[in-house]
C-alpha cells in the first residue's frame, strides 16, 4: 500500500460520517480501462434506493490505512524503532478496518434489540425497538424501503372499520368547527365586555374520592379515550405497561371483573425458575388482589374474626399478642358456617393498626367509659371477594355496637416479588421519607438495615414493615445498592434476632384515607423532568413541598412447605401510586445482572407447583371459587376436545384399561368429583336432554353428542353437586388419624389437598386419576376339581370386567424399588405373548396342512390357569386398581424443574384416605397410583398432606 496517494473530494453522506479520509491505495490510483459502449460520467455518481452509498459504506470498511516502510531505513540500516511503529499502526489499521466491516456488512438495529426481544416484530415496527435504537431503525427501513405499521394510515379493510373512519373524520370535522366558532365568540365578547378579564383565578382541590360504607365501591373513573374499553372490567394501574409486553386476558373475558396479564410473550418457563430461585427477581402486579377494611370495637372484631374460624386459642392468647398489636400479620383460610358444618371461603390476610400512644390526658378522662376503636386490613383474592364481603357485612350487623365494612380494592394496589434479588430491589426503589436528618420512621431504619438479606423467609415469621417513602421518580433511574460480600454482619443477624418494630410504635399512615389521598396527588412526569433539566445528570432530585410522601406496607412471607424455598415480599400501596413504584422496580439494575422479571398469572402457578403450594382457585375445588373454575376448565376442555377431529382426540368409552374393562372413571375432561362420591347427579337430566337430540342429529348425518357424565352439563346445573364437596384441614385430619383406638369418621364428601411425588417415574398432568393399592384380602374364586378342565378357548371371553391379578398389590410394591422390580427384556415379553399367530411350515403338502389346521382347531390356545392380564395388555406393567380404589383427582401437574422428577397436587377422599392409613399403616398407606385421564399405564406415587 502506498501512503503518498491523494483522495479526490467527495460529497454527500459518505463525506459526513469520515473524520478522515482513508489513504488510497495503488491499486485505487490505476486507471481502470473502460468498455467501448460506457459513457462518461459528469459530477458525483447517482445512486438508486441507497445501492451506491451502501458500496461506498463497503469499500471504505476495507481500505486499510497504511504507511511505506522507506521511512524506517536511515542510510540503509534498518531503524527497529520506527520499524515497530509502523507495524503497529498499520496493525490497528487492519483491526479497525476488521470492525468496520463486520458493522457495516451483516448487523441492522433488529439484531441488536434484546435477547429476548422478538426479531420479528421488532423488525417491522420502529416503536418495538428501544428508543437509543429507534432513528437508526426508522433511517434503515427507508434506504431498504421496508414497509412500516402505522395505525393511522392503515386502509380499512371492513365494512365496519371505514364506516367508523369515516364517521370519525365527520366528527372531527364537526368539533373543529365547533371549536373555532367558540373561540371566535370568546374573542368577541371579550373585547366589548366591560367586566374585563373573566378568567377563573380560584382553584379548589381536587374533591376525594367517595367510600361508601357497607356498600360495594365503584372503581375509579377511567380516561375518556379508554373509558370505553372498561365497561365490563377494570385495569390494573400498570395495565398499559403489560398491554405491550404480555399476553392479557380477552377483552371480552376477563378474569374476577380485571384484566389480568396471563403471561408474558417471551418464553420464560425455565428463566422464570431460575429467577425465583437462584439468581435474580419475579414481579407481579397483584393490584386485582381486593382489600377489605373492618372498623369498630375490639371486642366486637375478636368476635367477628372467630366467626370467621379464627378460632386458634394462639390467636386471642399472649401468642398473638404481637399480631393484634400491628406488628404481624395472620394468613390462612377464613370459612362460614353452612346448614351442619363449615364451609372455606378461600385465603386471606388480616393486619391490624396499631392503637395510638396513651397521652396525659387520655388518662385524665379515663373516668369515662370509651371502648377503644380498631382498624383491619382484610386481603383476600377477588375470586372470593363478593362471597366474603356479603359474609362480613352479615357479620357486622350482628355485633353490638355494629361494625362498618368498607370496599377498599381500588384505594389500595399491590407489588409481589420473590427470588434472591427481591429484598435488593426494594432497598434500590423505596426510600424512606423524613423531612429533617434524624427524623426518620423505626420502620424505615429496620428495612434499612436488611441489606444483604438473599430470601425474605429467614425474617421473622409473619414479619411486616410500614413506613412512608419518596416518590421514586425522583431518583430515576435507581442505581445499584452496594451488597456486602460473604457471611452477613453482626448487625443483621442482630437486627433479624431481636426485629426491634415494636420501639415507638404509632397507627400506620397507609389506614388514614387522608395519607392515602394526599399521596395520590404526585406532580406530573412532566414536572419532574422540568426539575431535572435544571439538575446534573444522573443527580436525584431533591424532595420538596409538592412531593407527598407514600405510605406503604412490607409484608414478608414464607412458604408453607418445609426446605430453602423462596419467600415473597408483598408490598402495599395506594393505588395511583402502584405505576410510579412499579416502573422503577423493573428497571432496577440487578447485582447479579439483568432487571427483574416480569410474571404473570401462569408464573405465579408454577412457583406455587415447583414449592409445593396449593394455588387458589385451583387447587381448592371444595370452595365456591375452586368450583367456579373448574366448571370453567372443563367448558375450555370441552372445546379443545370438540374443536379436534374425530380420529385424533380420545374416546372415553372405547379406552382400554386392562382386564378387560372399558372405558374411563367419570368424565376425562374433568376432575369428576361427583363421580368418586356418587353425588346425587343433579345435572344428568340435562345430559338426557342434550342425548334426546341424537335421532335428530342421526337423520341429519351429524356427530351425535356425548353423553359423558357431566360432559355437557351447564354451570348452573352442576353447582348443586359439587357444592356438597368440604374440605378438610391438615390438623383436622391429622387429629382423625392420631392415635385414638376410635376415631372419629370424616363426613362422607370431605377431602383434602395432597402433594403427590412420584417415585421413580411418570410425570402427572390435570384430571389425573388417584387410585389407592388394593386391599391386602383381595382374592379370586379357585375353580373346584370338577371344573378344573382344560377348555378349547376363553372360559369368558365376553366379560367386560375381567379377573386382575390376585397380586396386583405386590406387584405395585415392587415397584418401590425400580432395580429389583426391572421390566423384562424384549425376548422375555416376546415369549410372553401367547396370542401371537403360529406360521405354517415351508414346503409340506396338502395333507399335513389339513392336520396342522385340524389340529390347531379343537386344540386349546390359552394355557390353564389363565396368566395375568398385564402380561397381555401392558407388557408385564401392573394394571391400575380398580375403580372402587379411586381416591381422588389431580388438579396441578407437570415436570417439576426443583424437584427433576414429576410431581402433582390433588385432592382425594378423606374417609377412603383415613381407611387405608388405618388398614396398611402410615408408610404402606400413603402409597398411590396416578393414571392419566386416557391412559392406561399408572405410575407409583406418595402422597403428603398439605
Amino acid at each position: 500500500m502506498d501512503s503518498k496517494g491523494s483522495l479526490p473530494s467527495r460529497k454527500g453522506q459518505e463525506a459526513k460520517k469520515r473524520k478522515e479520509p482513508p489513504t488510497m491505495t495503488k491499486d485505487n490510483n490505476r486507471p481502470q480501462p473502460k468498455s467501448a459502449g460506457a459513457r462518461p460520467t459528469t459530477g458525483p455518481p447517482t445512486t438508486s434506493r441507497g445501492g451506491g452509498a451502501k458500496r461506498g459504506k463497503f469499500q471504505d470498511a476495507r481500505n486499510i490505512r497504511s504507511q511505506p516502510s522507506d521511512a524506517a531505513f536511515e542510510d540503509g540500516k534498518l531503524d527497529l524503532q520506527k520499524f515497530l511503529n509502523t507495524r503497529e499502526f498499520e496493525i490497528k489499521a487492519l483491526e479497525n478496518s476488521m470492525r468496520k466491516c463486520k458493522t457495516a456488512n451483516a448487523t441492522r438495529v433488529f439484531q441488536q434489540v434484546p435477547r429476548a426481544m422478538r426479531r420479528r416484530t421488532a423488525s417491522h415496527n420502529v416503536k418495538r425497538v428501544p428508543k437509543r435504537l429507534r432513528e437508526r431503525a426508522r433511517k434503515e427501513m427507508i434506504e431498504d424501503n421496508t414497509p412500516t405499521i402505522e395505525s393511522r394510515k392503515r386502509r380499512p379493510r371492513t365494512t365496519r372499520a371505514r364506516i367508523r373512519a369515516e364517521t370519525a373524520k365527520t366528527l372531527g370535522i364537526l368539533a373543529a368547527r365547533k371549536k373555532k366558532k367558540q373561540l371566535e365568540k370568546a374573542a368577541a365578547q371579550g373585547t366589548s365586555s366591560p367586566e374585563g378579564d373573566t378568567r377563573t383565578t380560584v382553584h379548589t382541590r381536587a374533591p376525594r374520592p367517595k367510600i361508601r360504607r357497607n356498600m360495594l365501591n365503584d372503581p375509579p373513573k377511567a380516561e375518556s379515550k379508554f373509558r370505553k374499553r372498561q365497561v365490563n372490567k377494570t385495569w390494573l394501574p400498570t395495565h398499559l405497561w403489560h398491554a405491550k409486553r404480555a399476553r392479557m386476558t380477552e377483552p371480552s373475558k376477563p378474569l374476577w371483573r380485571f384484566s389480568v396479564p396471563l403471561t408474558p410473550t417471551e418464553k420464560c418457563y425455565r428463566p422464570t425458575h431460575r429467577a425465583s430461585g437462584q439468581k435474580g427477581v419475579v414481579a407481579w402486579d397483584m393490584s386485582y388482589m381486593s382489600t377489605i377494611g373492618l372498623y369498630g370495637t375490639a371486642q366486637g372484631a375478636e368476635r367477628l374474626l372467630r366467626a370467621l374460624g379464627l378460632t386458634q386459642e394462639g390467636l386471642w392468647g399472649a401468642r398473638g399478642q404481637k399480631w393484634r398489636a400491628g406488628v404481624r400479620k395472620w394468613s390462612g383460610l377464613v370459612s362460614k358456617q353452612a346448614k351442619d358444618s363449615r364451609r372455606n371461603i378461600g385465603p386471606a390476610t388480616i393486619v391490624w393498626n396499631p392503637q395510638a400512644p396513651v397521652q396525659v390526658d387520655d388518662c385524665a378522662d379515663s373516668s369515662r367509659s370509651t371502648k377503644p376503636q380498631r382498624q383491619l386490613f382484610i386481603r383476600t383474592h377477588p375470586s372470593c371477594f363478593l362471597e366474603l364481603f356479603q359474609e362480613l357485612l352479615k357479620l357486622a350487623k350482628m355485633q353490638t355496637p355494629q361494625l362498618h365494612v368498607e370496599d377498599l380494592r381500588f384505594e389500595i394496589g399491590s407489588i409481589e416479588l420473590t427470588g434472591p434479588g427481591s429484598t435488593e430491589t426494594l432497598l434500590g426503589v423505596l426510600r424512606p421519607f423524613h423531612d429533617k436528618a434524624g427524623k426518620e420512621e423505626r420502620h424505615g431504619q429496620v428495612f434499612h438495615s436488611l441489606l444483604g438479606v438473599a430470601n425474605p423467609a429467614s425474617l421473622p415469621k409473619d414479619a411486616l414493615l410500614a413506613f412512608s417513602i419518596q416518590d421514586p421518580r425522583l431518583a430515576y433511574p435507581p442505581t445499584r445498592v452496594n451488597i456486602p460480600s460473604g457471611s452477613p454482619d453482626a448487625a443483621l443477624i442482630e437486627t433479624l434476632t431481636r426485629w426491634p418494630v415494636e420501639e415507638g410504635l404509632r397507627p400506620f399512615d397507609i389506614f388514614s384515607r387522608d395519607s392515602r389521598f394526599s399521596a395520590s396527588r404526585l406532580p406530573s412526569q412532566k414536572a419532574i423532568n422540568r426539575r431535572k433539566g435544571f439538575n446534573a445528570p444522573g443527580e436525584p432530585l431533591k424532595v420538596t413541598a409538592a412531593d407527598p410522601a407514600i405510605p406503604v406496607m412490607l409484608l414478608a412471607s414464607r412458604p408453607p412447605t418445609d426446605g430453602q424455598a423462596q419467600g415473597t415480599w408483598t408490598l402495599l400501596a395506594p393505588w395511583k401510586c402502584i405505576m410510579s413504584i412499579w416502573y422503577a422496580l423493573m428497571h432496577y439494575p440487578l447485582s447479579t445482572g439483568g432487571n427483574p422479571r416480569l410474571g404473570g398469572l401462569e408464573e405465579q402457578r408454577q412457583i406455587a407447583f415447583e414449592q409445593g403450594t396449593p394455588w387458589f382457585p385451583g387447587d381448592f375445588p371444595a370452595t365456591d371459587a375452586g368450583l367456579n373454575w373448574e366448571l370453567e376448565q372443563r367448558a375450555e376442555r370441552k372445546r379443545d376436545w370438540d374443536r379436534r377431529p374425530k380420529g385424533k382426540r380420545i374416546e372415553w368409552k372405547s379406552l382400554d384399561l386392562g382386564g378387560g374393562r372399558k372405558g374411563e372413571c367419570g368424565d376425562g375432561l374433568a376432575c369428576d368429583f361427583e363421580h368418586l362420591f356418587a353425588l346425587p347427579a343433579a345435572h344428568r337430566s340435562t345430559a338426557q336432554a342434550i342425548g334426546s337430540g341424537i335421532s335428530a342429529a342421526a337423520e341429519m348425518d351429524l356427530d351425535p353428542p356425548v353423553r359423558w357424565e357431566g360432559a355437557g352439563a351447564e354451570k348452573a346445573a352442576g353447582r348443586p353437586a359439587l357444592g356438597l364437596i368440604q374440605q378438610l384441614t391438615k390438623a383436622s385430619f391429622a387429629g382423625l388419624s392420631g392415635g385414638s383406638s376410635k376415631p372419629d369418621k370424616p363426613s362422607a364428601h370431605s377431602t383434602i389437598i395432597v402433594n403427590l411425588g412420584f417415585i421413580a417415574r411418570g410425570v402427572a398432568n390435570n384430571c389425573a386419576r388417584i387410585y389407592r393399592l388394593p386391599a391386602k384380602k383381595r382374592r379370586i374364586a379357585q375353580p373346584s376339581a370338577d371344573d378344573a378342565e382344560v377348555l378349547a378357548s376363553d372360559p369368558n371371553p365376553s366379560d367386560p370386567s375381567g379377573p386382575l391379578s390376585p397380586d396386583l398389590r405386590d406387584q405395585w410394591l415392587r415397584k418401590q424399588h425400580p432395580s429389583r422390580s426391572a421390566s423384562p427384556t424384549g425376548r422375555d415379553r416376546g415369549r410372553s405373548r401367547l396370542g401371537a399367530a403360529r406360521q405354517m411350515p415351508v414346503g409340506v403338502d396338502m395333507d399335513t396342512r389339513k392336520g396342522l389346521l385340524a389340529r390347531s382347531l379343537i386344540s386349546t390356545e390359552l394355557p390353564y390357569p389363565r396368566p395375568p392380564a398385564n402380561q397381555l395388555d401392558v407388557g408385564g406393567h401392573p394394571l391400575c386398581p380398580d375403580e372402587e380404589d379411586l381416591l381422588g383427582f389431580v388438579t396441578t401437574g407437570a415436570f417439576s424443574l426443583s424437584e427433576g422428577k414429576g410431581t402433582a397436587i390433588g385432592s382425594i377422599s378423606a374417609a377412603k384416605a383415613l381407611e387405608t392409613l388405618q388398614d396398611a399403616g402410615a408408610r404402606e398407606g400413603r402409597l398411590c397410583v396416578v393414571r392419566n385421564a386416557g391412559e392406561s399405564v399408572g405410575w407409583l406415587a406418595r402422597w403428603d398432606l398439605v
